[in-house]
């Protein structure tokens, strides 16, 4: 069908051109771009993928950049750390030298305290001027805050990670299901049993003779019973004044009818005539008179003072007892000496049992009662009786029963001892704690004998006791409760997670929370404290949400809050309880702790850098990797594929202009028609 007013051929002809332009077109800015979707209209599904990963792409990249500028800041503080630690290791270097005092001169021990306080204040300086970007790194401003201080169990503490979450603080609550324990060995059957320590003071045997005039004092001139019971005669005789001494009997004879005779020449009698007694009177020029003359006018007897120990055990053993002349009666103990005084009125004889009083009513009562028996004439401080000494010996009883070589073990090392038959267990006890430094193990007596504990807690404490040899009555090695023994670590749980215990100490180390806890010795108190703030928080992840981020705590490292439960470092400064010439052994503590505190937290930083940040970078680029390739096969073009398209559609475009011209010259045939 011919037609002029509608070209069909050149309608169709118009469209594919415009189909083929357009996919000329398309293929055109594809390779001029490179991007296969350049407009929505492109992929509206690769589109919204692609700007998707576009943006994680451009999280990540800032992901990395944080973990990179984070690890900068942990290489600039970890550097000064290295410098605290060499400053610390000098500082321990002159304690050990300072506690040669034996060698060291007192300038010389200056000169090296005046180098530790050179050094503290070294300390002090990189702590505050250590800083990123002008932030401060090492000054405590890094630190937790918490309430943790105010637990009064709680020795020491260190916050080193903690995720606050949303609301910026989290509870950490703590409950010690058992305490830390010591190493415990006792010894309650390996000595003799265990009673009140006793001593007596006896006095010569002494009487006194009461004559009309005069009383005579008779006193045996040695101490012991053999004098006690001797019966006093005076004997009426004409002759000379004489004495003799024979079968229990101290005869004194005189002429008691010539009125010359005195007391004094009875006195002189006897203490010319008996080497076994003494004589004085009171009343020297005393008339004899005949009344006086008889048979066993007194009888001698020994005068005591029994002392006996309220408490049983070896603690009085070995006290001594002395007498001392003074103004009244009374008595005094010197615990440190073992010595007992006791002050005798010194006016005159005293009774044994107003002394026994005075004792009894002296501070001594409370450890020692005291019976005293009058049998005798009184006790004479002034004469013979000021020399009678006495002691409670071994009567307490917890000692041992023969011979005793031992060694003991411990955490720190081991020592031998050597003990003779009779050596106490407080003595033994003394042995044990003046080593217990070098042992790590310590003594104290226990209801009848010794208690051996280590001095650490924990599974670290140990005792190892090794008998050597003991003498056949020997019960020590019998007795001990066991040869070796272990102490047992603290067990305990935070926020319901199991810790690993050590001696009083307990730790944990999760995603969400990294501490480190020392309570009092032994304790098993439950406890709940609050973070509420601190800490240095490093974005690692592309996401702004809690669990790609890290709350790291950096404490300060300054001297006033550098060290533990031993002590703070700037106690070593001078003027310290712990300065060099102070107490070098305490100084040694503080510093071995605050180097063992400063080398943790540069391990904790180290396996930061290393195990969190470095490998988040590693893997945040292998991400960004992953990422760009899959954002570029859905973005950008296929060069080949695009050109083949361009080629395909050059041809098509050429092609259908040359079909539209023919399609367009379709009516003039019409022409040939009307002709």
């Amino acid at each position: 069908m011919t037609r002029i007013n509608t070209n069909v051929s050149s309608l169709i002809a118009q469209n594919t051109l415009a189909r083929n332009s357009a996919d000329l077109q398309q293929a055109l800015t594809r390779l001029s771009t490179g991007l296969r979707i350049n407009v929505g209209k492109d992929d509206p599904a690769g589109l919204i993928a692609s700007e998707a990963l576009r943006s994680d792409i451009t999280s990540i990249d800032k992901a990395i950049t944080n973990s990179e500028r984070a690890n900068q800041v942990i290489a600039t503080a970890d550097s000064a750390l290295g410098q605290v630690s060499s400053l610390l290791n000098d500082i321990r270097g002159l304690v050990v030298e300072a506690a040669n005092t034996g060698a060291l001169s007192p300038d010389q021990l200056a000169a090296n305290q005046l180098q530790v306080d050179s050094s503290l204040e070294a300390i002090n300086r990189i702590a505050q001027t250590t800083t990123f970007q002008g932030r401060r790194l090492l000054d405590g401003s890094l630190d937790f805050t918490s309430t943790i201080s105010q637990v009064a169990s709680v020795r020491d503490a260190q916050i080193d990670q903690a995720n606050l979450g949303a609301t910026g603080s989290v509870t950490v609550d703590i409950v010690i299901a058992q305490a830390a324990t010591r190493a415990q060995i006792t010894n309650e059957t390996g000595f003799s049993a265990a009673a009140q320590a006793t001593a007596t003071l006896s006095f010569n045997a002494s009487a006194d003779v009461a004559l009309t005039n005069a009383t005579i004092n008779i006193k045996a001139t040695a101490a012991g019973t053999a004098e006690s019971g001797v019966d006093i005669d005076l004997v009426d005789a004409v002759g000379a004044t004489t004495a003799s001494y024979a079968a229990g009997v101290l005869t004194i004879t005189a002429d008691i009818t010539n009125t010359a005779i005195t007391a004094q020449d009875l006195v002189d009698a006897v203490n010319t005539n008996v080497p076994e007694f003494t004589a004085s009177a009171d009343t020297p020029a005393g008339a004899i008179v005949a009344g006086d003359a008889g048979a066993a006018l007194a009888t001698t007897g020994i005068d005591s003072i029994q002392l006996q120990a309220v408490n049983p055990g070896a603690e009085y053993n070995n006290v001594s007892i002395v007498l001392v002349a003074g103004a009244s009666s009374t008595a005094a103990y010197n615990a440190s000496q073992k010595t007992i005084t006791v002050t005798v009125n010194q006016t005159g004889a005293q009774l044994a049992s107003d002394i026994a009083t005075a004792i009894n009513g002296s501070s001594v009562g409370s450890l020692f009662v005291a019976t005293g028996t009058d049998a005798g004439s009184g006790i004479d401080i002034n004469g013979i009786d000021a020399d009678v000494t006495s002691t409670t010996a071994n009567t307490g009883g917890n000692v041992l029963n023969d011979d005793l070589v031992f060694s003991i073990g411990g955490a720190t090392g081991r020592e031998v001892f050597n003990f003779e038959q009779g050596a106490s267990a407080n003595q033994i006890a003394a042995a044990v704690n003046l080593v217990s430094d070098a042992t790590g193990v310590s003594a104290q007596l226990g209801t009848t004998g010794l208690i051996l504990n280590s001095t650490q807690y924990g599974s670290a404490g140990i005792i190892d006791v090794e008998i050597i040899s003991e003498g056949s009555s020997g019960t020590f090695k019998a007795g001990l409760s066991a040869a070796r023994a272990t102490g047992t670590d603290i067990e305990a749980s935070v926020n319901g997670v199991n810790a690993d215990g050590d001696g009083n100490t307990f730790s944990i180390n999760t995603a969400t929370l990294d501490l480190q806890i020392t309570v009092t010795d032994g304790s098993n108190t439950n406890f709940q404290f609050v973070i509420n703030g601190g800490g240095a928080l490093f974005q690692l992840g592309p996401d702004v949400v809690s669990n790609q981020q890290a709350r790291m705590g950096i404490q300060s490292l300054n001297t006033a809050a550098l060290g533990g439960i031993n002590g703070r470092l700037h106690e070593l400064a001078s003027g310290g309880t712990k300065a060099l010439a102070t107490d070098p052994s305490g100084a040694y503590k503080v510093v071995d702790e605050v180097i063992s505190k400063v080398t943790r937290l540069r391990g904790r930083l180290g396996a930061f850098q290393r195990t969190t940040l470095e490998t988040n970078i590693a893997s945040l680029n292998d991400t960004v990797v992953n990422l760009t390739q899959a954002e570029s096969s859905i973005r950008d073009a296929d060069f080949a594929k695009e050109s083949s398209a361009l080629t395909r559609a050059q041809i098509l475009v050429q092609s259908g202009t040359s079909v539209l011209a023919i399609a367009n010259s379709n009516p003039q045939s019409v022409l040939a028609l009307l002709r």
